[in-house]
């Protein structure tokens, strides 16, 4: 590959002269022609028995030259911007002038990474809450923590009541046939929960341990459409009533259950986390608010590819998360009911956000002359490496270093925007006064 030329034809677009040599272009058909060397047959010659050189006397000289094209083209054009300085984001056109034996000679215009300003870095406003674990917070976590540590206890003296966990044998009967999945055994049901159809419980509710008896209810309009609206008769037998069992909540309990030597020890622990817990929700409030302030600041043009090759790379993260849940786009957009086009369009304005924010880091980096030094890209290596059990030579293939770097140098930026914020806890609306009576 050569660069003839480079011009900068219009705002944050240049066009590239390149060409690709011969040897370069060959060996690109020489891939493309051993890809599908296999599913070539010729009269008089088996599949895979044909030569190149057979191939084009057959189906002429140029039949490989756009799939060799597709080959080196990437790597053409990347190397063409480098040897020029550029930055580029994407690609805008393409005119091949010539193509042949003799290799390809093509002007090629690609979109550059823009050149932005910030009319504001330093000093940013943002606001706080006020952290403060109320009484009220504190009495909740207290409260679960003695729900996770409740016992359960059979009741064997007295009939089911309201709030009982009862162990239960159902099958149900619709005009005296069994339907499916209407049976279970030893199925835990707390009375008064709402797990089962309306009815059910309510006439689970007086009766005793071993009793036998039948459950008659009605299924709603909007069950499933076989069962809806049908009157059903569920065959019962109760095996045991059972009843959760609180501690008390003393010193014993905050020792067993928290590891604190009193309940006072509990609750300023419990008080702790919860400002803990606020303060790192006001940090990732006040970086949000910051990170859309240094966005609104940018100044200039961005080329609408960057966004839309935003809104490729979300999709392709979507899609991958998908995956993994056994989904794919495709069902996924048929459950909401868009198409592509309106799904893109939905990430349009996130996208926009995130392009002119990483763009607004990148700018206060290069303003401030912050920098990520090899020890700090070799730490970040090692946290990765302990973090997914991997050999740390392994990480740096999936992760490459330019882009780890480019990350941390973001944070850094992030840092240093934080630091230069004039950040106010913001106060409680005051309650309205009444108004006096006339």
């Amino acid at each position: 590959m050569a660069l003839k030329s480079s011009n900068n034809v219009e705002t944050n677009v240049y066009a590239l002269e390149i060409e690709i040599s011969a040897a370069d272009f060959d060996a690109a058909q020489n891939k493309v022609f051993a890809k599908q060397k296999n599913r070539i047959q010729l009269p008089g010659f088996r599949k895979g028995k044909v030569t190149r050189k057979m191939a084009e006397n057959f189906y002429g000289k140029g039949w490989l030259y756009e799939d060799a094209l597709d080959i080196c083209f990437p790597t053409a054009v990347e190397e063409a911007a480098k040897e020029a300085g550029l930055d580029i984001v994407g690609t805008k056109n393409a005119d091949i002038k010539e193509i042949g034996a003799e290799g390809v000679l093509m002007t090629v215009e690609v979109y550059v990474k823009p050149e932005i300003e910030l009319s504001e870095y330093k000093e940013l406003k943002a606001s706080k809450k006020k952290v403060e674990a109320t009484e009220e917070e504190i009495n909740d976590r207290i409260n679960a923590l003695v729900e996770r540590n409740a016992r359960l206890v059979s009741v064997e003296d007295r009939a089911a009541q309201d709030g009982d966990i009862t162990v239960i044998d159902f099958e149900g009967f619709v005009d005296g046939v069994a339907f499916d999945g209407g049976k279970g055994e030893n199925y835990e049901l707390t009375l008064g929960s709402g797990q089962f159809i309306p009815g059910f419980e309510e006439q689970v509710v007086g009766h005793n341990i071993g009793e036998e008896f039948d459950v008659n209810v009605k299924f709603p309009t909007e069950y499933t459409p076989e069962l809806a609206d049908k009157d059903a008769v569920f065959k019962i037998k109760l095996h045991e009533i059972k009843v959760k069992e609180l501690p008390e909540i003393d010193d014993e309990f905050a020792q067993d259950a928290a590891d604190c030597d009193t309940v006072d020890a509990l609750k300023k622990s419990i008080e702790k986390e919860i400002k803990e817990h606020k303060e790192e929700e006001n940090e990732r409030e006040i970086e949000s608010q910051l990170l859309q302030k240094l966005a609104e600041n940018v100044q200039g043009e961005i080329p609408e590819v960057m966004y839309d090759n935003e809104v490729n790379d979300q999709i392709r993260n979507i899609d991958y998360r998908l995956s993994a849940q056994g989904l794919n786009l495709e069902t996924y957009l048929q459950y909401t009911g868009m198409t592509m086009e309106q799904y893109r369009e939905s990430m349009k304005d996130s996208a926009i956000q995130n392009v002119k924010v990483r763009l607004a880091l990148q700018k206060v980096a290069a303003l401030e002359n912050l920098e990520v030094t090899d020890e700090e890209l070799e730490a970040e290596y090692d946290k990765f490496a302990a973090q997914y059990q991997m050999e740390k030579e392994e990480i740096k293939k999936v992760v490459p270093v330019e882009g780890l770097r480019g990350d941390l140098l973001n944070e850094k930026a992030i840092k240093f925007v934080r630091d230069n914020a004039k950040v106010t806890t913001a106060r409680k609306p005051r309650a309205k006064k009444e108004e006096a009576a006339e």
